[in-house]
């Protein structure tokens, strides 16, 4: 049952983490390190082909190591989350505490991710 329930959370958490690819904001990395997580104490079969996969496996272990963000990584993660919340702050939202807000979240979320070291 225990690893049924890793598989399912594992499974569910690499969804988010793909669609947090395209939506900025979703956050990638921290859905694929509970991926592997699960993965790692629910399904060794699934474990290893997370961690083999071209994309996501060199993804992962590299933040697991280093900490470290790839500089395209970053690039397209902060300037997904800055043209999204703009839109909403333009078109979107009318109330201006709502726009200052989308626009402090935009700012947290640039500084949280480019807080990561920048893996070369």
């Amino acid at each position: 049952m225990k690893r049924k329930l890793l598989i399912l959370l594992g499974s569910l958490s690499l969804a988010m983490g793909l669609l947090g690819i395209a939506l900025p904001l979703l956050p990638t990395t921290p859905f694929l390190l509970l991926s592997a997580t699960c993965y790692f104490h629910g399904s060794d079969k699934l474990y290893h082909w997370l961690m083999s996969h071209p994309k996501l496996g060199p993804y992962i272990r590299s933040f697991r190591e280093d900490k470290a963000i790839p500089l395209r990584a970053k690039v397209i993660s902060v300037s997904l989350v800055w043209i999204t919340l703009l839109y909403c702050i333009f078109f979107v939202v009318n109330p201006l505490w709502l726009k200052l807000l989308l626009l402090l979240l935009s700012i947290a979320i640039s500084w949280h991710i480019l807080s990561f070291a920048t893996r070369k």
